[in-house]
């Protein structure tokens, strides 16, 4: 272990000398230690060239996989230590807007009932790999076909349609047929969600003016906003702005066929931050 502490610090820093502040180590004991490395591999991790040493391929390779490693070892280290102090942390990934709208304006809450676990957010659109990327669970939405993972169903997906206030103003009652003439927005991960929509209100497709797609779910309200066509959007990330008054929703909930969910893998169950957010995120939802 201490080998592969002593080459992730140099491959990092790319120097011996820096790595051995960082360990408190003496430059010529980094450098000894990388060359055993080196020994016991059989390969080449780093060029050298004069008092500077670069990674060679197959290093810069190595140090990429061994980065990784040594992270969930360290979280892993970390977590068995909390254990008996009821701290921790757990590594969340969430929808970005999900995450911004609705969870952190709660967060506080849960650091108020476990003051000694922290919550490292982050904010993912695609598919995670629970083996590489060193998160402990995630809110995704979609359907309950999440194979290999625990997963608690959190909230339904209802859908509203919303439309800037000066927009709103330009028919007394709006139809479904006023709504297929405008310019429709949607977000790139729910591609047919204005298809669904349509059918449900049994109007022809052909109608349809599909407009900008976003990202993100947050970019698609502010083009809203800003009156540049009429979106399609969970309510439950657009409470705040309907409150205020810069949204209007128009009087045609659109049950969704998605849910959003608190998935992980088997072997995180028992994580203890795990087991107290899951609790309190199944509390307030």
């Amino acid at each position: 272990m201490s080998l592969l502490l002593a080459f992730e610090a140099a491959a990092r820093h790319e120097s011996y000398t820096r790595a051995a502040v960082e360990l408190s180590l003496t430059q010529s004991a980094v450098s000894r230690q990388v060359q055993a490395l080196e020994q016991q591999l059989g390969l080449t991790l780093f060029r050298r060239e004069g008092r500077q040493v670069q990674l060679t391929d197959v290093g810069r390779l190595y140090q990429r996989e061994m980065s990784d490693a040594l992270g969930r070892i360290r979280s892993a280290t970390l977590q068995a230590m909390a254990y008996q102090s009821g701290g921790g942390s757990l590594r969340l990934a969430t929808l970005p807007t999900f995450g911004s709208k609705w969870l952190m304006p709660r967060l506080h809450d849960f650091y108020k009932r476990h003051p000694g676990m922290l919550v490292h957010i982050n904010s993912r659109i695609d598919a995670i790999d629970f083996d590489t990327s060193g998160i402990d669970a995630a809110i995704v939405v979609g359907n309950a076909d999440l194979p290999g993972l625990v997963s608690h169903r959190l909230h339904a997906e209802e859908l509203v349609v919303v439309i800037s206030p000066q927009a709103a103003l330009a028919y007394r009652h709006w139809a479904p047929e006023q709504i297929a003439e405008q310019m429709l927005l949607n977000v790139a991960n729910n591609p047919n969600v204005w298809a669904d929509w349509f059918s449900h209100h049994r109007l022809p497709h052909r109608l349809m003016r599909l407009g900008p797609s976003f990202e993100l779910t947050s970019h698609l309200i502010q083009a809203v906003k800003a009156d540049i066509g009429i979106g399609l959007v969970p309510r439950i990330l657009v409470t705040d702005e309907l409150a205020k008054g810069e949204l209007t929703s128009l009087d045609l909930p659109f049950a969704s066929q998605r849910s959003y969910y608190l998935a992980y893998p088997p072997r995180n169950e028992g994580l203890p931050s795990l087991q107290a957010f899951r609790a309190w995120l199944l509390e307030q939802i």
